[in-house]
């Protein structure tokens, strides 16, 4: 199967969808900040990972049909966040390198193209650079893009990431780089692993599936999106009108990078390899490469990481996917 009939119009559609209310909360978002309390944000941040967004996983994964037959489904987006989190080591490892060992003659010119390197903006780094926003935007740009096509695969990819992905790998990385060394022990590790809400909702959801909700409990259930979404965007907001311009933007090039170009271009290898139809390769290579996850910045709030670093990655990766989803239309075939 191929692009909708309406092809690009329909591409365009899509993206002025994810997009309005994207800008609009955000906007909203950077206006209320000279309003709030400073201390309103971290609020905001903590609430959304304690009860919003384990709101909107329990509603997604009632409505989530487990029993199609895509096994690869999960093994290619563990595979996706494996080669994320490999690749983002990587680039940390020789960026750290340069500065501190090397120190080239040549360094100071592109050193404002270079992230902070302290622990707290190490963790927000590998997570900006492996964690996509599949929620929102991956599922919000599939449909138009395949027009009748299979949905399942981008569907599993979602879930998956979310299961495993960000409230599996990117805690453990939150929680690991958000604390000294000598504090990050591997029982602590793991007690944050047990004590994430979002698992907790994964799963009361779909031991649950089967059980009929009243109909006043499935409407409270489904009206997560009325609320996370627009939350998330005004933390967003609220995170933005603290950079400083250009140059934050300048020290989130490199996850950026690592996210939006190189993961989806090697995922783009592997689906190929695989000889996926055209359907599941475009859904695994548009949603390797969506924008950083919006999680990212609510990780950073909950574990004190680098929220500057976060906020400018998830802008600056968002502008680039309109570059980016051309690219993938024209190699998916």
């Amino acid at each position: 199967m191929g692009v909708a009939p309406s092809g690009g119009k329909g591409m365009i559609g899509s993206l002025v969808h994810a997009y309005t209310p994207l800008i609009l909360w955000t906007g909203v978002g950077a206006l209320l900040f000279r309003f709030l309390p400073e201390s309103f944000p971290r609020f905001l941040g903590r609430s959304l990972y304690w009860v919003g967004v384990p709101w909107q996983i329990f509603a997604l994964v009632r409505e989530t049909d487990f029993s199609s037959n895509i096994g690869i489904v999960p093994a290619v987006t563990i595979a996706t966040l494996g080669t994320g989190l490999t690749i983002a080591w990587l680039a940390l490892r020789i960026l750290i390198w340069l500065k501190t060992q090397v120190k080239p003659a040549w360094l100071d010119k592109i050193e404002p193209w270079f992230p902070p390197l302290d622990r707290a903006s190490q963790g927000t780094f590998v997570i900006a650079a492996t964690i996509g926003n599949t929620g929102f935007v991956g599922l919000g740009l599939i449909p138009a893009l395949i027009g009748d096509g299979d949905l399942s695969w981008a569907v599993f990819f979602s879930v998956t990431q979310n299961l495993v992905g960000t409230f599996g790998v990117g805690v453990l990385v939150a929680s690991h780089y958000g604390r000294s060394e000598t504090q990050s022990t591997p029982l602590t590790l793991l007690r944050d692993i047990l004590t994430v809400p979002t698992l907790w909702a994964f799963a009361a959801a779909y031991f649950t599936q089967s059980i009929a909700f009243p109909n006043w409990a499935e409407t409270l259930c489904q009206s997560s999106l009325l609320f996370v979404i627009p939350a998330s965007f005004l933390l967003m907001g609220m995170r933005l009108i603290q950079l400083n311009g250009i140059d934050s933007l300048k020290a989130a090039a490199v996850p950026v990078a690592l996210k939006a170009v190189i993961l989806p271009s090697l995922v783009a290898i592997a689906v190929t390899l695989l000889g996926l139809n055209h359907d599941a390769r475009l859904s695994l290579i548009i949603m390797a490469g969506v924008p950083s996850a919006f999680a990212s910045l609510i990780l950073a709030e909950e574990y004190n990481l680098d929220h500057n670093l976060a906020a400018s990655s998830i802008a600056l990766s968002t502008i680039a996917i309109l570059v980016t989803i051309p690219i993938w239309l024209v190699i998916s075939y």
